[in-house]
């Protein structure tokens, strides 16, 4: 059974070439889905390529957001040699007292909560930050890391992705190895 064609958006970051699917999160707009889930190459390379840019940085942990950006926190974390803390998008009861904070995902549309677990909170507490994210597109996530973060008392040194993506004047201090344009029906037209 042959499968659906589909528009991609080619990019080239870190040495690696990929053909990014577009798709729709509203009428007339659409992004290209960056999911690093499962290519170790592209992981790799891209946690070799932040590694050299974040050298230096006078950090003691990673942050990062569950799920698809977690491979590139752990390959991160082992360029730099320090530890890193996921953030969840659900309570576990294992996870006792956590700090939360709600923010909301283009790629899904709804609200979501993010969770420090109880356990990583000496992770963060009084300690220099590095948050890291695969895209940082409408800073959302970025938004309710950066409110856990503050919840446990860590301070944040650098933030750090992949990709930004649509307004690239918004996130001039972010530290990213490439930028995603929003493709909307007015540019085709």
């Amino acid at each position: 059974m042959e499968s659906q064609p589909y528009e991609t958006y080619h990019v080239d970051v870190a040495g690696v070439s990929r053909d990014l699917r577009l798709f729709a999160v509203a009428p007339g707009i659409r992004i290209a889905i960056v999911n690093i889930l499962g290519d170790t190459e592209l992981v790799d390379a891209c946690a070799r390529e932040l590694g050299r840019t974040l050298v230096g940085t006078e950090a003691d942990v990673i942050v990062t957001a569950e799920a698809k950006s977690i491979p590139l926190a752990y390959a991160l974390g082992r360029e730099l040699g320090m530890p890193w803390v996921v953030l969840r998008k659900s309570y576990k009861p294992y996870m006792g007292e956590a700090l939360q904070a709600e923010t909301l995902s283009i790629t899904t549309g709804e609200t979501q909560t993010l969770y420090l677990d109880e356990k990583d909170r000496h992770f963060i507490s009084g300690k220099r930050v590095i948050v890291v994210d695969d895209v940082i597109s409408t800073g959302s996530t970025l938004q309710g890391m950066q409110l856990v973060i503050n919840k446990a008392e860590g301070d944040i040194v650098v933030i750090a992705a992949i990709f930004t993506e649509g307004d690239r004047a918004k996130w001039q201090d972010i530290i990213a190895l490439g930028h995603l344009p929003v493709f909307t029906d007015e540019q085709e037209g």
